[in-house]
């Protein structure tokens, strides 16, 4: 089993920021590079902080909103209920803490749509892209191989996969206790947020965004784990053949293998990010 040796508590600080005249929970720390993480849905920031921490050790800035309608944080009007609303709030987010320079976005999950939707609303201000197991390939393989549009994958198939995973993480510390922790405070606080962003996230087809990512020639990498039950294979390998040629680092684990093995997470984030700096010094 992984072992996360990252001290959570050790350089992550949590602060408060007011977007739209609400206040939004965020975690920050560390100095260097500035990477900003998007959470996957259900989740907040704190079910990342191992993963965090092990990005604060190796001599990175992070900052990490709560995204509106999780984590307690107030969700957005019913017409900005998209990943382009989305990513319009990250950007006022990023605005009222005060980043205005280029920085590296990194997305998991649903977390990963809202990271591209920001990547191709805001291109000056994102300089590289992070893909972590990522929404929005649009695609849905049968257990017969062929192939279906992502909004036809039955709701009972999703669930299913998503309850595994959920069991599967955190080993260590019970079955259950990512549904504990995260999920289910995230329903009684807003049963309707948690369903709505969950339907965005099943039905999520972002090619036409990856496209003109790769038209614009974006620095796009990918993260992904093999054994990942809540994102199709099939949308996976849509997405990198829309970005037509992503880096890809492909790993063992479920879809919150971050979470599980947050040094391996630091250790490959580091690597993508200095490859990243090699070619541009290069």
């Amino acid at each position: 089993m992984p072992v996360n040796t990252a001290d959570p508590d050790a350089s992550i600080e949590w602060d408060t920021a007011v977007v739209d005249s609400r206040s939004v929970d965020f975690a920050a720390g560390g100095d260097g590079e500035l990477v900003v993480f998007l959470h996957g849905w259900g989740l907040s920031p704190r079910a990342y902080r191992s993963s965090l921490a092990s990005l604060l050790n190796r001599g990175f800035r992070v900052i990490a909103p709560t995204l509106p309608g999780l984590g307690g944080s107030a969700e957005l009007e019913p017409s900005d209920r998209t990943f382009d609303g989305y990513a319009k709030w990250v950007g006022r987010f990023l605005d009222a803490i005060g980043v205005n320079s280029p920085v590296t976005v990194v997305g998991h999950s649903f977390g990963g749509g809202v990271a591209a939707a920001v990547a191709h609303d805001r291109p000056t201000l994102v300089s590289q892209l992070v893909l972590v197991n990522s929404v929005g390939g649009g695609a849905w393989s049968h257990s017969s191989g062929r192939e279906y549009p992502i909004r036809q994958r039955p709701l009972l198939n999703w669930c299913g996969s998503a309850i595994a995973e959920a069991i599967a993480t955190f080993p260590a510390r019970g079955p259950m206790q990512l549904l504990l922790d995260e999920v289910v405070p995230n329903a009684v606080r807003n049963a309707g947020s948690l369903w709505r962003t969950a339907n965005l996230a099943r039905n999520a087809d972002l090619i036409a965004l990856f496209e003109t990512m790769a038209e614009r020639a974006m620095p796009v990498s990918m993260l992904w784990s093999v054994g990942d039950q809540v994102i199709p294979r099939a949308s996976f390998d849509a997405i990198r053949a829309a970005l037509v040629d992503p880096e890809v680092h492909e790993v063992r684990g479920n879809h919150n293998w971050l979470i599980d093995d947050a040094e391996l997470f630091g250790q490959l984030l580091t690597h993508v990010l200095s490859d990243s700096a090699t070619e541009l010094v290069g």
